[in-house]
């Protein structure tokens, strides 16, 4: 296969799949296998059609922009702020995540470690690499979102093979967290800020940008499904927020370890990804001072765990509700006031969006906002 094409599956794959997929088989366990199934299916087919989307307006414009330049050009001032504040509110939100999660996969791998007390080391060591800005860092992105995915996909393999998984635990249903998933599940699929550099990677074989979202789409859909079926399968309604704390006491320690260590580099390398963009964006297009910038990227998140944001479903759940939806409507509208301008290339492919199907997404992305808002403001009181 074409090596531009598989670069670009590649970096779709590995900018979607990270620390969100930790939190599905959880809210899967509570609403039920099959509404948790449909959650992934549907919002990963939706997700799947707004890249679609999004990949035809980068195809349409002529430079290379990231989403907010694009959210400039055809929505005007606001629409870029709009999308700069939808984007570092999801940022934050990430990191604050990933700061709960990886310390409770350190808790699980070495219990004489508080969840605090891991969180916190993971968060000096991280931001010790943000600060001087390590260039392997950012050279080693797409090998370590390689190895996630193969890790997680040994994980799926050895629970689905272990004989553990009980019929009772894939049959029930509870329609009363029927839309508990939707948040999560939205934010693992979370990844079109990757479709502008798909493009700079396909070169001057940009024709096959359809197939390549499509292909890094149906990937996630494939992994998410079997993970949740592996986890909640085995563990039911005791699985864990981060599945591998609950899946590892299942199948034993070395399977635990195994678990964890997959969760900690997802979630650590998608930290250090974040927050290398967070500071250079405040570096590059606010001016700010170095150590400026480092503070501001890593000292909120630091200073909403310590005020006790601490549960990681809660959190990923309502940014990517919130965030996630906005983002989402944002792209719709994106792609609309293109096709009305006059193109500047010819794109390789076009999307003539039916009406009733741009509202039902942006329909659901806005009902989505709404039913997290709503469970925020249930949770403070």
């Amino acid at each position: 296969m074409n090596r531009r094409f598989l670069e670009a599956v590649a970096t779709l794959i590995g900018t979607t799949i990270g620390a969100g997929v930790l939190g599905i088989p959880y809210v899967v366990a509570k609403s039920g296998l099959l509404i948790g199934l449909l959650h992934i299916i549907i919002i990963g087919t939706a997700v799947m059609a707004v890249n679609l989307l999004i990949g035809e307006v980068v195809l349409r414009t002529k430079g290379n922009h990231q989403l907010t330049g694009y959210a400039e050009k055809y929505l005007g001032k606001t629409g870029k702020r709009l999308m700069a504040l939808t984007l570092v509110v999801g940022i934050y939100g990430a990191l604050l995540a990933y700061i709960i999660g990886i310390g409770n996969a350190i808790n699980a791998i070495i219990p004489q470690l508080t969840p605090l007390a891991g969180s916190l080391i993971f968060f000096a060591i991280a931001t010790s690499v943000l600060y001087f800005g390590i260039k392997a860092v950012e050279k080693s992105e797409l090998l370590l979102s390689s190895l996630v995915v193969l890790m997680l996909g040994t994980i799926i393999a050895i629970a689905l093979s272990s004989g553990r998984l009980s019929p009772a635990n894939l049959t029930s249903i509870n329609m009363q967290n029927a839309f508990l998933p939707y948040g999560v599940v939205l934010f693992a699929f979370l990844g079109a800020v990757a479709i502008p550099e798909m493009k700079e990677e396909l070169g001057n074989k940009k024709k096959l940008l359809r197939k390549a979202i499509i292909t890094g789409g149906l990937v996630p859909i494939i992994l998410y499904s079997l993970f949740a079926v592996a986890v909640v399968g085995i563990n039911g309604l005791g699985t864990s927020e981060v599945a591998t704390i609950s899946l590892g006491m299942k199948l034993g320690e070395t399977v635990a370890i195994t678990a964890n260590l997959f969760a900690i580099l997802a979630m650590g390398t998608s930290f250090l990804a974040l927050g290398l963009a967070l500071k250079g964006m405040y570096s590059y297009d606010y001016k700010l001072e170095a150590k400026d910038a480092w503070s501001f990227a890593c000292g909120i998140p630091l200073l909403a765990f310590l005020f006790g944001m601490n549960s990681f479903v809660r959190v990923i759940g309502t940014v990517g509700a919130i965030a996630g939806g906005v983002e989402g409507m944002l792209l719709v509208a994106m792609h609309a006031a293109a096709k009305k301008k006059k193109a500047d290339a010819k794109p390789e492919y076009s999307i003539n969006l039916n009406r009733i199907l741009a509202i039902a997404l942006a329909l659901m992305f806005l009902l989505g906002i709404g039913y997290a808002a709503v469970e925020a403001l249930k949770s403070a009181t």
